[in-house]
């Protein structure tokens, strides 16, 4: 399992984690964006009257309202990503990886304008007369080719797992555990048996509940930032400066934190505003291909605001919340997890302005760096470390206060040995205060409002409703992929799998489905940001199209 894991990963690194990732994403946005003449701005007053009904046809095929559409796609977007995904993202890459976001969304906006266009335009009526669509089916029926059409499907049923299924309920599991001591198993129970219930409805039940729950969750998590933003009213100002000063020179060190170079800001920033908004992944077309409408850049304009909403506010909210709060830079006590530790030979401290330089080149590996790796051994007398010669590093901080227990609580008295900067012994628990991430993070800065402690409580709450409507519009998307690859047959079958797959993730390890997603996603998104390209001029011509019709329209309709 961990060979596959690992090779999984090396596969990844030349994919998804490659230094060209992020440029070829931007570089479509970018692309887009001035070949169509900025629709995200042009457009962005009429996708609103779109979305809300004004221009609607009675009798336009479909499944779903523009509402409902809009809703399901963004419950696939809006998700553990919007809570730990913003919260990780700056405390790897500082204040400047939410500009980064930021510029990921704004241009995201227009490729999905594309992607979801595209798709609902090729977009097919199934054996059981509902709607299917996608990229799969323009690159199958307008550009023949249909082996990457299967190669898309094939990755977005993957991604159906190990997106929007496993880690979900994974996180909501742990998150119950950790705030109120609910059993994982029988979280995964109850919320497998609600999953169930809602998508062996298929599509119009999935929009139904969707439609309902994403403007209950938004509301609710963003009167929670506000009331944590407001607080810090005084903080709003120099977290702005921070976020954009930072964007340019690489982040800066500050209090906990050792700064990360540009470029690692710029990667973080990037990947997690894909993984947020998945424009260009190319998942989010499949919704729409639902809507009920005869115009697909109707439905295009719709999707302008998905990015716009899942990114710009709610993950603009988030990061306000954790820079405002200044927890992000701040050492709190925790458990230290073993991929988050390291030990380097040598003391140092974040106190001191040169130790805090030769760290910030260790932990973002620049040809400076002379740091090493510490080997050898480490005396502990009643939990204490009592023996010199290294420094322990969790989170990219240095730890403090460190101590050791073994067999649950109590302190552990010996020699433990370290190799390569990994302690070696693995029934140790080191609990100290260092910097925390992801959802962690988020639920700490929560806390720092109006509502005290009590706040921690809206990120389980908010990230059970936000993974959950994550998992239900995931299977949306699985359940369309099957149905191109062997039609109504697989759906069934499909979405069995798909809810046994959700409660046994519930409580058992998921990384080897995370890691294998890491692959997918990429799977998806490269071949789909191809098909856009090769259809560039078509895209623009429909859009053309598109506006001449609607001129006659109101043309006409004001002449009466």
């Amino acid at each position: 399992m961990e060979a596959i894991n690992n090779f999984l990963l090396l596969l990844d690194s030349y994919l998804g984690s490659a230094a060209y990732f992020p440029y070829i994403l931007l570089g479509v946005g970018i692309f887009f964006t001035l070949y169509l003449g900025f629709p995200q701005i042009r457009f962005f007053g009429h996708a609103w009257k779109v979305v809300t009904g004004k221009f609607d046809k009675k009798g336009a095929e479909g499944d779903t309202t523009h509402f409902q559409a809009l809703s399901t796609a963004l419950s696939g977007t809006v998700g553990t990503g919007n809570i730990g995904g913003v919260a990780l993202a700056i405390f790897l890459g500082g204040p400047a990886a939410l500009f980064w976001m930021w510029i990921t969304a704004f241009l995201g906006m227009t490729t999905k304008f594309v992607e979801v266009t595209l798709s609902h335009k090729y977009r097919v009526k199934t054996e059981d007369g509902t709607m299917a669509g996608g990229p799969m089916y323009y690159m199958d029926r307008r550009l023949n080719m249909k082996w990457l059409a299967v190669i898309f499907a094939i990755a977005t049923i993957i991604s159906s797992f190990g997106t929007g299924n496993m880690p979900q309920i994974n996180n909501i599991a742990q998150s119950m555990e950790m705030s109120f001591g609910f059993d994982p198993m029988l979280v995964g129970g109850v919320l497998s048996i609600l999953l169930a219930l809602v998508i062996i409805g298929g599509i119009t039940r999935i929009a139904a509940v969707t439609s309902k729950i994403v403007p209950i969750m938004g509301a609710l998590y963003v009167i929670g930032s506000l009331s944590v933003i407001f607080f810090n009213v005084d903080q709003i100002g120099p977290s702005f400066v921070a976020i954009f000063t930072d964007a340019f020179t690489g982040s800066a060190a500050t209090g906990g934190f050792l700064g990360a170079t540009f470029a690692y800001a710029f990667n973080r920033g990037v990947n997690r505003g894909l993984f947020s908004n998945e424009a260009g992944q190319g998942s989010a077309p499949i919704a729409h291909a639902s809507a009920k409408a005869d115009e697909p850049v109707s439905e295009g304009m719709v999707s302008i605001l998905e990015p716009f909403i899942d990114t710009i506010i709610i993950c603009t909210l988030t990061g306000l919340v954790i820079l405002s709060s200044g927890v992000w830079s701040q050492k709190h006590e925790n458990t230290f997890s073993r991929t988050d530790l390291d030990i380097v030979a040598g003391h140092y401290s974040d106190a001191e302005q040169a130790d805090r330089e030769a760290l910030y080149h260790y932990l973002n590996d620049t040809k400076e760096n002379t740091i090493e790796k510490f080997s050898g051994t480490i005396q502990v007398r009643d939990g204490r470390p009592v023996s010199n010669g290294y420094t322990m590093l969790h989170a990219r901080s240095v730890a403090e206060n460190v101590r050791f227990i073994v067999a649950g609580e109590d302190p552990y008295t010996g020699v433990l040995r370290i190799e390569n900067g990994q302690l070696k012994k693995e029934d140790i628990v080191i609990v100290g205060d260092s910097l925390i991430h992801s959802a962690a993070l988020t639920s700490k800065a929560f806390s720092m409002g109006f509502l005290g402690p009590a706040g921690e409580y809206i990120v389980p709450i908010s990230l059970m409703l936000f993974a959950f409507s994550t998992a239900i519009a995931w299977s949306y998307y699985g359940d369309r992929a099957v149905v191109y690859l062997v039609g109504q047959r697989g759906v069934m079958p499909y979405r069995i799998i798909y809810v046994a797959g959700f409660f046994v993730a519930s409580f058992a390890d998921t990384t080897l489905v995370w890691t294998l997603s890491y692959v997918a996603i990429v799977l998806m998104t490269l071949p789909n940001l191809l098909g856009i390209v090769l259809l560039r001029r078509e895209m623009k011509d429909t859009v053309k199209a598109y506006w001449q019709d609607f001129d006659a329209e109101q043309s006409k309709k004001n002449s009466k």
